[in-house]
This record gives structure tokens, sequence and C-alpha cells, in this order.
């Protein structure tokens, strides 16, 4: 996908500290990427994909995920043993 042409932006209320995301939404798609690292990787969702993300984090469910991340033990090269999650 050529991004030479997407608007990137991000929230007013970011701040200074550069610890942000962009977002870009070309048609058909919406694409993220880390706003320090402007050449690095993009992820890219569907419209479907992007409003069951923001419909998760509205009902509260990545805060239940992330106890669940949290509270894994580490093995080896820091990856996690995730539960299963239905």
């Amino acid at each position: 996908m050529d991004l030479s042409r997407a608007v990137w932006r991000k929230s007013t209320r970011s701040g200074s500290s550069g610890n942000c995301v962009e977002v870009a939404t070309p048609p058909q798609v919406i694409m993220v990427r880390d706003s320090k690292d402007q050449h690095g990787a993009v992820l890219s969702f569907t419209a479907g994909q992007w409003d069951g993300f923001i419909k998760g984090i509205k009902a509260g469910e990545l805060e239940r995920e992330s106890r669940l991340l949290r509270d894994q033990p580490r093995t080896g090269c820091g990856r996690l043993n995730l539960p299963s999650v239905v």
C-alpha cells in the first residue's frame, strides 16, 4: 500500500512527550503507527475490525485483558503465556 499520500493525525490531547500513535483513514482502511517512528511499522485495520476494537475499549474489555496479561508468568525470551479468553 502506498502511504505517501496518507494524512496522519494524532490527538490534540497527546501532549509533547511524543508517546502517541497517529491514525490515517484512507478509503476502506484505518492505519495506525507510532508517532516516534514514522517510517516504522504500520498496522492496518478494516472498518469492522477498528469498530470492534473501539467498542471493546469502551466496554472495558482491554482493561480485563491487561490484567490477565500482567498477572501471567513470563517465560523464555520475554514471551507471555496467554490465557484462552472467550
